[in-house]
């Protein structure tokens, strides 16, 4: 598979869980989006970890590792950010995606720092739920808003 010009961004800010990775990036793979993780990591990106989390097909993936998100914003200087967290103001369905859009999402454990969430307040997104639930997995969540601007786009050219 060539790596063509990502529809989506998803970035995964210093991920815990390399099975929720691995759904994500298969996820990734699924729709032709670019995942990017930021350090630092809760699990290694060796082939062991990687076949534990289930991640068989990684070969086939677009994906870069980079060491804070300051690197990654001077990597993709124009991209609309989307922060998914349970501190947005709006819905995806709200949002008006667009092709190369930065799909940011917390680690599990603590979500997105005050001060991204603070400089991305308008696009700071969040699923609807009942009270009773406190969050949602991480990889049911990005893949909900990947299909969202997927969705969007029109869908998928045909493949």
């Amino acid at each position: 598979m060539t790596k063509q010009t990502p529809i989506l961004n998803v970035v995964l800010f210093e991920p815990e869980i390399p099975q929720n990775t691995g759904n994500i990036g298969r996820s990734c793979v699924a729709v032709g989006a670019k995942l990017w993780l930021i350090r630092p990591l809760g699990f290694e990106l060796d082939a062991k970890h990687l076949r534990r989390a289930g991640i068989d097909y990684w070969q086939y993936l677009n994906w870069d590792v980079v060491d804070s998100w300051q690197e990654l914003r001077q990597q993709l200087p124009d991209r609309n950010v989307w922060c998914l967290t349970k501190f947005g103001t709006r819905t995806p369905w709200e949002a008006q995606f667009a092709r190369g859009d930065i799909l940011l999402f917390g680690k599990e454990s603590a979500g997105l720092p005050d001060e991204i969430r603070s400089e991305y307040s308008e696009n700071c997104l969040r699923l609807p739920m009942h009270p009773e639930v406190r969050s949602l997995n991480l990889a049911s969540t990005a893949n909900t808003i990947m299909y969202e601007a997927v969705r969007q786009f029109g869908g998928l050219p045909d493949l």
